[in-house]
């Protein structure tokens, strides 16, 4: 068996924060296992925390501590060890980027604007800018790295499966000039046809279907039940009540039903973006 690797306790703030977890696990006695029973969470997904890997969720840190006995001492630095993963993302979707490296599956709809995993600088740029009017130069510029930098998942061993349904608005009304609507539309049909990711178009033919407001994105793990994210202009919120996320689930299933098939959506993806490319782009 190969040497146990210990964290790094000085390299930030989650890998202080896992130390202590480990620390404290060790000197009660408790295997990983047995810290977990009856928090509703995986081994796999402990052993993160204590690598500094991952965020301690409240309720795990509440668990933690009723188990540890440490007088509530984790629920109370989970929020530092939250706030030093914020990496340039807004603070309200912080964890959900972080959710999105270790996720099985990442299903959204993108009414609006599109998904983030999917972006270009240019376009990121573009809506950052918009939402932001007032921040520096360096401001926008950090939080379009940190949103590009998602799309490294990707790039991982076992990448989660992506599934996004758009809007046919998305590639109908630019925010960007021409040249980079076409980039961005080229960029998405190679990021899904590399990534073997599905993406399909709900056109503006259809009639009433679920999510007719705002985005939202679903999450499965191997280790940790799944959750709803939505989002609004300022703000977003992770659920995860099953009765909730069960809801969500049937609405998306319902939603995919109303788009159009992938291949074709990929069609309508690429033609857009010769039609920008040949200034033929229908409004």
């Amino acid at each position: 068996m190969p040497p146990r690797k210990d964290p790094d306790a000085s390299a930030n703030v989650p890998s202080f924060y896992g130390a202590e977890l480990r620390y404290q696990r060790e000197l009660a006695g408790l295997t990983l296992e047995q810290m977990a029973e009856g928090s509703f969470r995986g081994i796999p997904f402990l052993s993160q925390i204590e690598r500094g890997e991952r965020r301690m969720p409240l309720d795990l840190a509440r668990h933690v501590d009723k188990v540890l006995r440490t007088d509530g001492f984790f629920e109370r630095r989970c929020e530092d060890a939250r706030k030093a993963r914020q990496s340039g993302h807004a603070e309200y979707f912080a964890d959900v980027a972080e959710m999105e490296r270790h996720a099985e599956s990442i299903e959204e709809w993108a009414p609006m604007l599109v998904p983030g995993l999917l972006q270009t600088a240019a376009y990121a740029r573009a809506i950052v800018r918009a939402a932001m009017p007032r921040s520096s130069d360096d401001e926008v510029e950090k939080k379009v790295s940190a949103r590009l930098s998602r799309a490294e998942l990707f790039e991982a061993e076992s990448p989660p499966r992506f599934w996004a349904i758009l809007d046919e608005s998305l590639i109908r009304r630019p925010p960007v000039p021409a040249a980079q609507m076409a980039e961005l539309l080229d960029h998405i049909a190679e990021a899904v046809r590399t990534t073997r990711s599905i993406l399909q178009i709900v056109p503006e033919t259809a009639a009433a279907h679920p999510f007719m407001m705002g985005m939202t994105k679903i999450m499965t793990f191997a280790d940790a039940p799944p959750v709803v994210y939505v989002e609004s202009l300022h703000g977003g919120q992770v659920i995860d009540y099953p009765a909730l996320v069960k809801q969500y689930r049937e609405s998306y299933d319902l939603l995919r039903a109303a788009a159009l098939p992938p291949e074709a959506s990929l069609a309508m993806i690429e033609d857009a973006a010769e039609d920008y490319r040949n200034g033929k782009h229908r409004d």
